[in-house]
């Protein structure tokens, strides 16, 4: 399949690549990787992602390219959508996509619809970045510093510096040939984990403060509100990573981050129905894939996430009856 997408690759000239809302590591450095590659192919390349570019990757070569617009009036031969379980996940421009003479899917996650006209979807890669390694390596560009800064973050970025249970023997063989061809760990490390806002500080602790622990003590909930954002002047991106502080917390087996999306109101005391993003994490013993996909999200075993409208009473009694209704969780020791 690489070999096919490599020849429609080769034919046409205008590009138009885009990766997930709320952008992570891997999102961002596939997506900076393959427009770094196609230009140096001589190729036209529009690079899209709907959402704000988190500060903390702000730092990446040609990150300034990424537009959060599609200019409809540009005929784009091909389309190449990365590291989305689901078209939708492109944001607004997601029929228009659809819609297009060629459609690419290239994507890591178990829960990948197999949209579009062509796909490599390897549920084995420990990023998207590494689907987008090995298809730059088959195409007639050298990996020159800028790519390899993109390729390594992605993939330092989505197994978790190393740590998750997505890291394979590639992951290192990878990052280990990329510092080669100039990535900087040093630097790389100072920019996305090395320092924080003030704001994020504080929002980290009303997100601490949030905290609620199921009976069993297996499940964890997180919540972060707009009135939270506004209090502590942070914004969406800020949120980045903050799942984490729950999902280490001793025997808990799956954590939730509950985001309040902007635009809404009321959530905080529970008035209304609103729009929510949830993110979940596991310790490896829970498929919270799985439980994303009866809510029309999805992701990986041990991370998933999906959108719903909810009150925030309601969508936090739903998590944790998890606790109760799922094996892993309700089983005793």
């Amino acid at each position: 399949m690489i070999q096919t997408i490599i020849d429609s690759i080769e034919k046409h000239q205008r590009f138009l690549v885009a990766s997930h809302t709320h952008p992570d590591g891997d999102a961002i450095g596939s997506l900076l990787a393959t427009g770094l590659a196609l230009r140096a192919m001589g190729k036209t390349v529009h690079l899209f992602n709907e959402s704000p570019i988190p500060a903390v990757y702000r730092f990446l070569p040609s990150v300034h390219t990424i537009a959060p617009h599609i200019d409809p009036s540009l005929p784009y031969d091909a389309v190449l959508v990365l590291d989305c379980g689901d078209l939708d996940r492109v944001g607004e421009p997601a029929e228009a996509i659809g819609g297009s003479n060629l459609l690419i899917n290239i994507d890591h996650h178990v829960t990948n619809t197999r949209f579009g006209h062509l796909q490599i979807v390897d549920v084995d890669a420990c990023a998207t970045a590494e689907i987008i390694y090995r298809l730059i390596k088959a195409l007639p560009v050298k990996i020159d510093c800028a790519m390899a800064t993109a390729i390594y973050t992605g993939i330092l970025t989505d197994t978790g510096s190393f740590r998750f249970s997505n890291t394979n023997r590639a992951a290192f063989a990878i990052c280990e040939e990329m510092i080669g061809r100039g990535a900087n760990p040093y630097e790389v490390a100072q920019y996305v984990y090395g320092t924080y806002s003030l704001g994020r500080i504080k929002l980290l602790n009303l997100a601490l403060d949030s905290l609620e622990i199921s009976p069993n003590g297996k499940v964890s909930i997180m919540t972060l509100t707009q009135r939270m954002l506004r209090e502590t002047q942070t914004q969406a991106e800020d949120i980045d990573g903050l799942i984490n502080y729950a999902r280490r917390i001793e025997d808990i087996k799956v954590a939730a981050l509950i985001h309040e999306l902007a635009g809404q109101g009321g959530t905080a005391r529970g008035k209304g129905r609103s729009q929510f993003h949830v993110s979940l994490r596991s310790d490896g013993t829970v498929d919270v894939a799985r439980i994303a996909a009866r809510y029309g999200g999805g992701g990986h075993t041990s991370a998933s996430g999906f959108s719903t409208e909810a009150t925030l009473p309601e969508l936090k009694k739903q998590l944790m009856a998890l606790a109760k209704t799922e094996p892993e969780l309700c089983a005793t020791n």
